[in-house]
């Protein structure tokens, strides 16, 4: 019997499509909330209803279709660094070329890493791969004609969910009939308190796949700030500026109370990646044993010499583009773009191992590729301080406050970043490929072809985002509205530990503070373990240093996820999941189709048609909108009635 096509044209043509919406909506989602999206499972569903319509699709072409898309998809995590550059003034876009061929070549490399790691760690591993082994059971069940059948409704379910919340967002985000959230502010004394939450249906997307213990951490993180902090900082607080109630809170929440977030999100993650330090050692040792010097010689992988080659072209790829981003600012751009090389190999194979086995412990969704990001900046952080103390470090890093000693540090991190989250994905799809037959090499080549349409995409959609929105604190044009700006979270976290560190200025009062605090939450954690509840350290650390409003609403999605679980089980390609995946997606898309309008008007209020004055009657209308959405989300939601 002829084996079915794997590589096929219409099937890279397919997966390039889905790779641009899932980039665009991951990228649009992450810089709003510091999240992204599994897109494995809904872009394998996507794939057999597309390729089922076609005629003569196969499991082996669909799996194919759903590596390159998740691939590109993973690939957006790099949002968490690039941002941080206009965040200090070191840029003012981002540059295509070096955004997309940092991405790129570090994405490959992660591509690399984890083909000699393969044999131990998927094939001859005991570890689960959640994801993996579910998008393989749903490529299999879409091989029967019910299954086919189901795959061609769950489509329709996310497409319904992409045109609601696309919709929504359009009539408020762009003709602004509605409110995109509401916020209440009172005293008790002269302590501020705060309540808001926002209207956005991808959040409530996000939460329903976040589950009911993150949701709940995150509202956690919530009450503490705003319910404790705050209020105690306010009314001890001396307002020697004689700010309002909100300005004050606002700017206490800002300067202080984040960074006992950051404190926190620092010892959750900390100890997250101290639990599974042991499992990952061994794992790698086993791999190391087994890839006879760090290649496969299995004939079903990519050849050593293939493998030698684009190694070779990425490293010098990211060498170039190093010394491209140095040589302006000093004159030893060769040996520092040398260095972070060197260092780029190191770390983004340690941080691609661990990444992968902790994938295949906890799932992709649940890897803590943070805090890998988190502790490669301060290793980063700690080297530069450890040269300029021996006296290795060029003046020209030092000037004006480490300026290009934060902006190369964040370079380098980005290419670590995507080495890291592509082997976190990369593993689970080849986990998919061992369950459902696929060749290895094939599966190889289109998770590297997924890692260069998705770095092509991201940097138009960053600039896109930036230049309709900004970030706080680095608004692209004067006149715009603040409270529209993305809120960035970890390209925050980066520039403040990273200048931080490099010129002493941590707030020690308030991290240390978060430090105790985030022990205490892992002391709770386990102790609501045992009675098989739980209280995830690093969701409660995440809700103190988000915005309010971003958290209060992914927690209301978790809690209708919650409901809903209850009443009615359903798989991992459920209809839940592909109508919470539409919300994203299609309010994403809507978001940067209206960046697109902005940067074309100049305004970020080009097409809105109220004014000032109407803001009660908008934000009534955006309640009651934003109500009916979610009872329609979980009317349909159902399983009896996908």
């Amino acid at each position: 019997m002829a084996r079915p096509a794997e590589l096929t044209f219409r099937g890279l043509f397919l997966g390039a499509l889905i790779t641009v919406v899932f980039t665009a909506s991951n990228i649009c989602l992450a810089l709003k909330i510091g999240l992204t999206f599994a897109s494995s499972i809904p872009a394998a569903v996507i794939s057999m209803a597309f390729l089922r319509l076609l005629g003569k699709s196969s499991i082996l072409e669909n799996n194919m279709v759903q590596s390159q898309a998740s691939a590109a998809g993973t690939l957006s995590c790099v949002f968490s660094t690039f941002p941080a550059l206009i965040l200090i003034g070191h840029w003012a876009s981002f540059p295509w070329m070096m955004v997309a061929g940092l991405t790129a070549a570090g994405g490959i490399a992660g591509v690399l890493f984890t083909i000699p790691l393969r044999h131990a760690l998927v094939k001859n591993s005991p570890l689960i791969y959640p994801e993996g082994v579910a998008a393989a059971e749903i490529l299999r069940a879409g091989e029967t004609t019910e299954g086919a059948e189901s795959a061609v409704l769950r489509l329709k379910l996310l497409l319904r969910g992409a045109a609601i919340s696309g919709g929504i967002t359009f009539l408020s985000g762009g003709l602004r009939l509605f409110s995109d959230g509401f916020s209440y502010v009172f005293t008790a004394g002269q302590a501020v308190f705060r309540y808001t939450s926002s209207f956005s249906m991808a959040l409530i997307g996000a939460g329903y796949l976040v589950g009911i213990a993150g949701g709940m951490a995150m509202l956690a993180g919530v009450a503490i700030a705003w319910g404790i902090a705050v209020p105690w900082m306010t009314a001890t607080s001396s307002n020697l500026e004689h700010l309002a109630p909100l300005p004050l809170a606002m700017s206490i929440w800002s300067h202080q109370v984040r960074f006992i977030g950051a404190g926190a999100i620092a010892v959750a993650s900390t100890w997250t990646l101290g639990e599974l330090a042991k499992p990952v050692a061994q794992g790698i040792r086993s791999a190391l044993a087994s890839s006879k010097g760090g290649l496969s010689t299995d004939d079903s992988d990519l050849s050593p010499k293939i493998i030698s080659i684009i190694a070779a072209i990425s490293s010098a790829i990211l060498f170039a583009l190093f010394y491209v981003f140095l040589a302006p600012s000093t004159g030893y751009a060769i040996p520092l773009a040398f260095g972070g090389t060197v260092l780029f190999l190191m770390f983004g194979f340690l941080t691609a191992s661990a990444c992968g086995y902790m994938a295949g412990l906890v799932g992709s969704s649940s890897s803590p590729i943070s805090g890998i990001t988190l502790i490669a900046n301060v290793l980063i952080c700690l080297l530069l301080l450890g040269a300029e103390a021996s006296g290795l470090l060029p003046a020209s890093m030092s000037a004006d406050h480490h300026h290009l000693a934060i902006a190369f540090t964040i370079i380098l991190l980005s290419a670590i970043t995507a080495a890291s989250a592509i082997s976190n994905d990369n593993l689970q799809d080849l986990k998919t490929g061992q369950l459902v037959g696929a060749s290895p090499w094939k599966q190889e080549v289109v998770l590297i072809v997924g890692c260069l349409i998705g770095a092509a995409v991201i940097p138009p959609v960053l600039n896109l985002l930036y230049q309709a929105y900004g970030f706080p604190g680095a608004m692209p044009r004067p006149g715009m509205d603040p409270s529209h700006a993305l809120s960035a979270p970890q390209p925050a976290l980066v520039v403040m530990i990273a200048d931080g560190m490099l010129n002493r200025t941590l707030d020690w009062s308030m991290l240390l503070l978060g430090c105790f605090l985030g022990g205490v939450l892992i002391i709770a954690d386990r102790i609501l373990r045992r009675f098989r509840m739980s209280l995830p350290p690093l969701a409660v650390g995440i809700g103190l240093y988000l915005p309010p409003d971003i958290s209060v609403t992914l927690g209301i999605g978790a809690i209708i996820g919650w409901m809903l679980h209850r009443k009615h089980r359903e798989g991992e390609a459920g209809p839940g999941m592909m109508i919470a995946s539409g919300l994203i997606v299609g309010e994403s898309l809507v978001g940067v189709g209206l960046a697109a309008v902005s940067g074309i008007s100049g305004s970020d209020s080009a097409l809105a048609v109220t004014g000032p004055g109407s803001e009660t009657f908008t934000m009534i209308g955006g309640l009651i909108v934003f109500i009916a959405a979610c009872w329609w989300f979980i009317r349909h939601a159902k399983p009896r009635q996908a």
